[in-house]
């Protein structure tokens, strides 16, 4: 009788995940082709679904959940903030945005921060302030061209879309926003091709995320900073994935000799509540003057203080080095299955961004060990494995993941 109680039980646990993702496909708007899994809660490093079965994270919502899921310190403090006020508009001052700002300040070396509701907005920011920076040296229009990458990605409203260089997401949308202009990843002669006087900034990914997590070399990122300077530009560096730790440093381009004028950050900021931001320093902190932007709920106290939180518990535990740390046990584990495993082809990243990439399609092994082997793992373009963990991973969660992938890739390779 038992027996058949915890199998009529599951039935209509598996029936119910069924009916919410046939209401999610009558309800939302369809511009996700979605997983058939509906989470419910997690905790730690582990997602559950509706079911009560356990899933291993290493996706971290897009590399958003850096503290995992249910941190205590972090929960209770955003508790604590809603019951104070939640929101007030920027007609006034509100404490846990200041703080947050100082310590973003602080992390960052730059000079002045704005509060943005996601990372798409806060790239709309920075193509603003290269915009205004133009239009304030005194010839308007002229000095307006923004050279961006190709195979990048930096959102999806029209102005991110106009500088992400993939045609197959721009297409559907064009006429997009003029004057941009592409080069290649990794090919300083392409900059230098498309500098000139009229060029008001430079934007790239510090390392490209849904292009195939590629790194800058420092020979490319330390030659665009000196054009820049040459052609009084403003070169923009887009942190949103690759920031907040996540390579080992607070911020990937401090892995190089090099400073921008104006970056972005979002994702892990909020450790889930939607907060992002875009910091300016020198020439760029003063481009834009009062009525030139704003945001109804950008920076606002609640999301003030996840930001402020997150920040805290970065420094109080040793983020940053715990995922430098991490970061080199997870390419030791993904070196020994792209040598096990011919379908891998190449295996490159930072710290706890990295990449397999695969001769098949990335979409098979993920759909495998999401659903077979409760592995959550997310694609960077149509052949790679991206693994992007919580930043409080550690190195038994990493055995785990690898013992999970392996028994995949078994079954892929053997059939």
């Amino acid at each position: 009788m038992e027996n058949g109680q915890n199998k009529e039980g599951q039935n209509q646990a598996e029936q119910n995940q069924e009916a919410w993702i046939l209401q999610g496909e009558e309800t939302l708007y369809k511009t996700y082709n979605r997983f058939p899994v509906v989470f419910e809660r997690g905790e730690g490093l582990y997602l559950y679904d509706t079911d009560g079965k356990e899933y291993l994270d290493f996706f971290a919502g897009i590399a958003v959940n850096a503290l995992g899921y249910g941190d205590k310190e972090y929960t209770e403090y955003i508790q604590e903030q809603a019951g104070k006020l939640l929101h007030i508009s920027n007609y006034f001052y509100n404490m846990p945005s200041i703080k947050a700002g100082e310590k973003l300040l602080k992390a960052s070396q730059m000079d002045k921060v704005f509060f943005t509701n996601s990372g798409t907005e806060a790239i709309e920011g920075a193509l603003k302030i290269a915009r205004r920076y133009g239009f304030n040296k005194g010839i308007s229009a002229e000095k307006s061209k923004i050279i961006a990458m190709k195979n990048s990605f930096h959102g999806r409203s029209l102005g991110a879309l106009s500088v992400t260089g993939n045609d197959h997401y721009q297409e559907p949308f064009k006429p997009l926003i003029p004057g941009i202009c592409f080069a290649e990843f990794n090919n300083l002669d392409s900059v230098k091709a498309l500098m000139d006087e009229n060029t008001c900034a430079v934007i790239m990914e510090t390392v490209q995320g849904e292009g195939g997590i590629y790194p800058a070399s420092e020979a490319f990122i330390t030659g665009i900073r000196a054009l820049c300077d040459q052609y009084d530009a403003l070169l923009i560096l887009d942190e949103i994935q690759c920031g907040m730790g996540r390579t080992g440093k607070m911020f990937a381009w401090q892995h190089y000799p090099v400073k921008p004028d104006v970056m972005t950050v979002a994702k892990a900021l909020g450790n889930g509540v939607p907060v992002g931001a875009f910091l300016a320093r020198g020439k760029a902190a003063s481009a834009m003057v009062p009525g030139d932007h704003g945001s109804t709920y950008g920076g606002n106290p609640f999301v003030g203080a996840a930001a402020e939180k997150v920040l805290d518990i970065f420094a109080s535990r040793k983020l940053v080095e715990h995922a430098e740390e991490m970061g080199s046990y997870l390419w030791e584990k993904l070196e020994e299955i792209k040598v096990k495993y011919p379908v891998v082809k190449a295996h490159r990243g930072m710290g706890l961004l990295q990449g397999l990439e695969l001769s098949i399609s990335a979409g098979e092994i993920i759909r495998k060990a999401l659903l077979k082997e409760r592995l959550v793992l997310i694609n960077a373009g149509a052949n790679i494995l991206r693994f992007v963990p919580p930043l409080v991973i550690e190195k038994k969660d990493i055995d785990e993941m690898a013992r999970r992938l392996s028994k995949v890739m078994e079954e892929v390779v053997n059939g």
